[in-house]
């Protein structure tokens, strides 16, 4: 009987052993699969504020220069900022105008989305220079 019943248990323990070894079997590209996706989003979100804060920084840097340029000498404000910009981001410059003590540019940059379904971003940065007043 005892001898039997050893048996039987190894008979078993053998069994199980097969049995978890080939359920195993896929389940870590099954779950690499199904987190994929996720992965995609989050790292094509980083991207996208990545990129925005690339053109927050371009935006700020062309509306400096074409507050500077126009304050220095009028007219010459938009290419100024346009000079300062990537073109990839095609910026909208409004380089202020004389008058007064201080010339306000503006520029607004698109960011183009990375993720599907989501739309463009637009930033718009401001710079105010001093006139150069040379009376």
């Amino acid at each position: 009987m005892k001898g039997l019943l050893g048996r039987v248990r190894r008979r078993l323990r053998d069994v199980r052993g097969i049995r978890n070894i080939r359920d195993d079997r896929g389940v870590s590209l099954l779950e690499f699969a199904g987190f994929l996706p996720i992965l995609l989003v989050v790292g094509m979100a980083g991207i996208q504020l990545g990129l925005i804060g690339y053109g927050a920084s371009q935006a700020g840097t062309a509306a400096r220069a074409a507050a500077r340029a126009e304050s220095l000498e009028p007219g010459t404000g938009a290419g100024a900022g346009q000079a300062a910009v990537s073109g990839w981001l095609s910026p909208d410059i409004d380089p202020g105008g004389g008058g007064g003590d201080t010339t306000t540019a503006s520029v607004t940059v698109t960011v183009p989305s990375v993720i599907p379904l989501f739309d463009d971003v637009d930033l718009t940065r401001e710079a105010t220079m001093p006139n150069d007043n040379d009376d």
